[in-house]
């Protein structure tokens, strides 16, 4: 029990990684487009202000193209730092920057060169599609582009399978390709100097680079490495499992308490199939454990997985982890079977621990009773916080700031670790912030996400 009762403080970084992550993003970006525009002045801006801004329009989005490129490659390094739900939603706003930029590329070139030849808008966009070398891959990448963000729209979104969603993203891939073909065949700052050609080339290897190591490579890679397989399946109530995993040199897997994998059980009926689940365990270097709550198909085949079954994992994922902490001392918030993470955290956090579970009644509460064990190790605090989603208590909603306050009254002086559903989370971000507990001290992961 050596390693849970350890509560010593870790050295924290001067400055949180979070920030270091995003100002870094931010300059990359800022002097990337510092440098578009000082190409686009260099190769001339044509003497039609509509065509001008067009092109200029044009190399904005393929450098939001490259952007999300990054984004999507799960890159280790960022991913610990910002958190795949926080990279998914700078990609989502990405990519509706990418089709507007490039509506406004499509819109002003063709509204332009009708000016420049005297033609009308349609004659203009035809005789463009058929004449000029690239305009017609341009076009369909952009039809590509628009089927991908029509389906990101959230009232879209929700009537889709998430297979079928993903399927469709797919297509980015294509818009790329076909982006960057229109980009050499046409692009007038492209070629106007060797410069700019290397610039170009340089930043789609980048990203094309990125998405290849981070989403081919590393997986293939560790997957080789480690070998993993179940070796144990274990019922923890009526409604949820827990499935043990070992491979080989899982001390050099870089996993840690709070983030999860995209799990693949490669039986004939779910090898395509990718799941996230959280470890509902730190990592111990020999095993890896998850445990979910039947919520659907997926999650409830997980009982009739067979030992020996392989797996194929990706990741670990998510910022959501003890390099984040700032304070002596934790405050972590559970939902439901948003308590897996946090269960794994208990193990590595630092300092005092008080745990709230909130759940509909105490038999949901899954791993209750080797929390509270862990808890008397560590000399944690654990409150199962019973009820309703809607019931109140006489402090009014039961993860409201009064009752906050109440049950923790050291709040501010915590770190405060959230997990659960969306209303849940939400609701207990606006507690918190109505208590004045500083955001850096607050780390929430989306359950949509990560559980």
């Amino acid at each position: 029990m050596t390693a849970l009762t350890q509560t010593a403080v870790r050295p924290r970084p001067a400055i949180r990684p979070r920030i270091v992550a995003n100002v870094g993003l931010l300059t990359v970006i800022g002097l990337n487009a510092a440098v578009v525009t000082t190409l686009f002045f260099a190769a001339g801006p044509s003497q039609n202000l509509l065509v001008s801004i067009g092109r200029l329009a044009g190399l904005y989005g393929g450098l939001a193209m490259v952007f999300q490129l990054v984004l999507v490659a799960r890159l280790p390094w960022l991913d610990r730092r910002i958190g795949m739900d926080r990279l998914t939603a700078w990609h989502r706003w990405t990519g509706f920057s990418l089709l507007w930029t490039l509506l406004a590329h499509f819109v002003f070139l063709v509204a332009g060169y009708a000016q420049v030849d005297e033609k009308g808008v349609v004659d203009e966009f035809l005789s463009m599609v058929t004449q000029l070398e690239g305009v017609l891959r341009a076009v369909v990448a952009f039809v590509l582009i628009l089927l991908v963000g029509g389906v990101s729209a959230r009232f879209a979104r929700r009537r889709l399978s998430y297979e079928t969603w993903h399927f469709i993203h797919l297509y980015t891939y294509a818009a790329v390709v076909l982006g960057f073909g229109h980009q050499m065949a046409v692009g007038s700052s492209f070629a106007s100097a060797d410069g700019a050609k290397i610039y170009w080339f340089s930043l789609w290897i980048l990203g094309l680079g990125s998405v290849i190591a981070g989403r081919l490579v590393l997986p293939l890679v560790r997957n080789l490495r480690h070998q993993l397989r179940i070796v144990a399946v274990v019922p923890e109530s009526h409604d949820a499992v827990s499935v043990y995993i070992t491979g080989r040199h899982l001390d050099r897997m870089p996993a840690k308490a709070g983030q999860f994998f995209l799990w693949r059980f490669l039986t004939k009926d779910r090898w395509w199939q990718a799941n996230p689940y959280s470890l509902s365990a730190a990592p111990d270097g020999r095993t890896l454990r998850l445990t979910a709550k039947v919520a659907g198909e997926g999650s409830a085949s997980l009982r009739s997985l067979k030992v020996g079954t392989r797996v194929f994992a990706e990741g670990p994922y998510g910022a959501f982890t003890t390099m984040h902490q700032q304070k002596d001392k934790a405050l972590l918030v559970a939902g439901g079977v948003g308590i897996t993470p946090l269960r794994a955290l208990m193990e590595e956090i630092s300092g005092h621990v008080v745990l709230l579970y909130r759940v509909r009644s105490e038999q949901d509460a899954v791993l209750l009773p080797e929390i509270r064990g862990l808890a008397r190790a560590r000399g944690a605090v654990v409150r199962v916080l019973s009820g309703p989603s809607d019931q109140e208590g006489p402090l009014g909603p039961v993860l409201g700031p009064r009752s906050l306050q109440h049950l923790v009254p050291d709040v501010r002086e915590r770190d405060v670790f959230v997990c659960g559903p969306p209303g849940m989370t939400s609701a207990t971000l606006r507690s918190l912030r109505e208590l004045g507990v500083p955001n850096q001290q607050v780390h929430a992961e989306r359950f949509s996400l990560a559980a």
